[in-house]
């Protein structure tokens, strides 16, 4: 048994002038001939809009420019919403090496082009999902899948750098 038929009154929906449907308390009958009207409020109150956590991301380039200095891309995204993947592409970022431009999976994990390298920041991503571990268990454990890589978990914050194509990189 609910509050509501405890104290003897019904909820209506109402359409307040704004024009949003919210479930009120409108009106207490305890008799027909006795009328008791209730203070109207809210029972459905809209929850304040949470601030979203923020991930600043720096993407380098795979190759030094002309001047010796690898290029560096900057985005940034609402904690926990979006794949890597998503980002780079929203934001023109390459990803994709040229085979991989013409032969990738559309982010389905099933092929393996769409690696990248956290330089910095591998805290705030998810851990490796089953796909990477499977394309990645001879490489190094800060290379990642993008379309398998969440960014945050709605909570954190913070910077994430990314190594762009590191298959690419020259070692020392």
């Amino acid at each position: 048994m609910d509050v509501a038929n405890v104290l003897g009154f019904f909820l209506l929906p109402v359409k307040p002038e704004n024009g949003s449907l919210s479930s009120i308390a409108a009106r207490c009958r305890s008799s027909r001939r006795r009328r008791l009207l209730c203070t109207c409020s809210n029972l459905n109150p809209s929850p304040e809009p949470a601030i979203k956590s923020i991930i600043e991301l720096e993407f380098i380039g795979p190759k030094p420019e002309a001047d010796g200095a690898y290029r560096v891309d900057r985005a940034s995204a609402s904690s926990g919403e979006k794949l890597l993947r998503n980002i780079m592409i929203d934001n023109k970022i390459q990803l994709y090496a040229a085979y991989g431009k013409v032969m990738n999976c559309g982010g389905g994990g099933s092929c393996g082009t769409c690696i990248v390298e956290i330089v910095n920041g591998k805290d705030l991503l998810n851990e490796r999902t089953d796909t990477e571990k499977k394309y990645l268990k001879k490489k190094p454990e800060t290379w990642r899948l993008a379309c398998q890589t969440v960014v945050g978990d709605e909570r954190n914050s913070g910077k994430i750098v990314v190594q762009r194509l590191p298959q690419w990189k020259k070692g020392p």
